[in-house]
């Protein structure tokens, strides 16, 4: 089964003069493969003439094009949008809990969500609809919640993923928001378990990145819905805070909750049951058969789905690393001991060393001073106590990203970057119009593309999925290593710390009044000092080898914390 798949946002055939059809063997020989669309000025690929031959997808200087071979056993679409559109083959099943939803970016997380929900009516890949849909999935579990969902029986509340834009829409102060959309009566116990307190009487465009995201919750689980769908309810929290929320979500009971989530700590701790979704980015996904916890995630990782029999790509492996051998690697860079004081809040920093090649992580609760320590380093803000000249040797990419005004090809960008970071389709893109992912990655790689000896990254896992995540991490290591260079990074991500990180710097302190920075410890002795903090202990999983948080209070959590290893005994 061949499909062929046009992105019309990446397609300009004004800049091109349709080279795809021109190019094509069945065209020159008169056939229609390739057809143009005389209402959107955009080709049209004939899935039946198309041979498969692989030029226009070559041909195309856009990447707008991709034909795949389907096994035949997927079946036929439950979604799709308009002739060459990306579609969706099965649906995730509603089950009492939490159901966790794992896969890359632009694979029909959301498409499925919008289907479950009510708000996109299936066309089963072309103009079927909720009668045929009835029919197609007779016998299935999702069947009868199909039925209920088509006479409209189905309330559902969202948690959108870009909570920054709240302020945007929503205007007030936050305890009057939530008094007024509490269907339910829960949302005094919400406030105390996802410690809100100290944002109630603030306006909501007064809001941390955090909070926002805590009060986005707050205002989905206290709304009267039979269906909770929660969208990267992880973003912008630290790790405490993001358990914190996992347990608020687990503590709904009675309800079906869907959760997408790239935190694979947090997916892992929220979840009951897991589906994979997998396939080409932007052009088709398909959802697996409904998982336990850790086989999901495990086959996940693996990349093969046994009871699909299914490979989807090369495994992914968590190794412990030793600690290494320090007298390979040189200074690149002292820095001072480092004093800022805000009202209200204070941060002091030893003096310190980075040493090259290194991937150094930095752990901490959020508002203890990590971003304020890298902005010293990078020059964006002065310490009290002293000056720091580093700015010519230090490459900043920070926390929130700015978009510039130009084109990602006006950026100097070097190619192995574009090609590592997945940003050659963008070259034309105005970066004010890229998605959030999109411009993290151009972010990235503006910043490894300038010449320094320190690279320090906040938070560059924002926005991006598991394996963007996961790829990010291994080519740190190797961009570090080959260019004698030293990588900082500063991320919530437990996995992806984990992943990347050689050494460990963790902050300490009372947030939001003082903080302070250990030196650099190696992983074992850091992870520990950061999770006695967090008060949460983790193994490793015996196959996959990836970290996982144990459940507050369970036998293994005791056992840890008894013989102080909160980091995989």
């Amino acid at each position: 089964m061949r499909i062929a798949v046009l992105n019309k946002e990446r397609c300009r055939p004004e800049k091109c003069d349709f080279l795809c059809r021109r190019m094509c063997p069945i065209v020159r020989s008169g056939g229609e493969a390739i057809f143009m669309d005389d209402d959107e000025k955009k080709p049209v690929i004939s899935e039946d003439l198309c041979t498969g031959c692989g030029i226009c997808v070559r041909k195309c200087p856009f990447g707008a094009i991709a034909i795949i071979n389907l096994p035949e056993e997927i079946g036929m679409p439950v979604h799709q949008y308009g002739a060459n559109g990306f579609r969706l083959y099965n649906l995730p099943v509603p089950k009492e809990g939490v159901v966790g939803i794992i896969g890359c970016n632009g694979i029909g997380k959301t498409t499925a969500l919008k289907i479950l929900s009510g708000e996109l009516s299936p066309n089963l890949g072309g103009g079927g609809g909720w009668e045929e849909m009835l029919e197609r999935f007779r016998g299935h579990e999702i069947r009868n919640y199909l039925e209920v969902l088509s006479k409209g029986g189905v309330k559902t509340a969202y948690k959108p993923q870009y909570v920054d834009a709240i302020p945007r829409f929503v205007k007030g102060i936050v305890r009057d928001i939530l008094e007024k959309g509490d269907e339910n009566g829960t949302m005094r116990s919400l406030v105390e378990q996802l410690d809100l307190d100290a944002a109630l009487d603030k306006d909501i465009a007064d809001l941390s990145g955090g909070e926002l995201q805590r009060v986005a919750l707050a205002a989905c689980l206290t709304k009267d819905a039979s269906m909770y769908l929660l969208d990267e309810p992880s973003s912008y929290l630290d790790v405490r805070e993001r358990l914190r929320v996992a347990r608020a979500v687990r503590s709904i009971n009675g309800k079906t909750i869907f959760v997408v989530e790239h935190d694979l700590v947090v997916l892992d701790y929220i979840s009951d049951y897991i589906h994979v979704i997998f396939g080409v980015s932007g052009a088709y996904g398909v959802i697996s058969n409904i998982k336990s916890v850790r086989v999901g995630i495990n086959e996940y990782l693996d990349g093969f789905l046994k009871s699909e029999n299914m490979r989807f790509r090369d495994e992914i492996k968590f190794e412990v690393a030793p600690p290494k051998d320090k007298s390979r690697r040189s200074k690149a860079v002292e820095y001072p001991m480092l004093r800022k004081r805000y009202e209200g809040f204070s941060l002091e920093v030893a003096s310190g060393v980075f040493y090259a090649p290194e991937v150094l992580g930095v752990l901490g609760p959020n508002a203890t001073g990590k971003t304020t320590f890298v902005k010293m380093l990078a020059g964006v803000v002065k310490p009290d106590n002293t000056g720091v000249e580093l700015s010519n040797v230090i490459s900043y990419k920070p926390q929130y990203v700015q978009p510039n005004e130009g084109t990602v090809g006006s950026l100097r960008i070097k190619p192995e970057l574009v090609e590592r970071l997945n940003i050659g389709h963008l070259t034309d893109s105005e970066v004010k119009t890229l998605s959030g992912g999109e411009l993290q990655r151009v972010a990235i790689a503006e910043c490894l593309s300038k010449k320094a000896k320190v690279y320090l990254l906040d938070e560059p896992s924002a926005y991006l999925d598991v394996e963007e995540r996961l790829n990010l991490g291994k080519y740190l290591k190797k961009f570090a290593f080959d260019n004698g260079v030293s990588v900082l990074v500063v991320d919530h991500d437990i996995l992806l710390v984990d992943y990347l990180s050689e050494e460990l710097l963790v902050f300490s302190g009372t947030p939001g009044r003082e903080g302070s920075a250990s030196n650099p410890m190696d992983v074992r002795r850091g992870m520990n000092s950061f999770l006695r903090q967090m008060d949460v202990t983790f193994r490793r999983d015996p196959d996959s080898g990836r970290p996982r948080a144990n459940k507050a209070g369970s036998q293994k959590d005791n056992e840890q914390k008894t013989a102080g290893e909160y980091y995989y005994v």
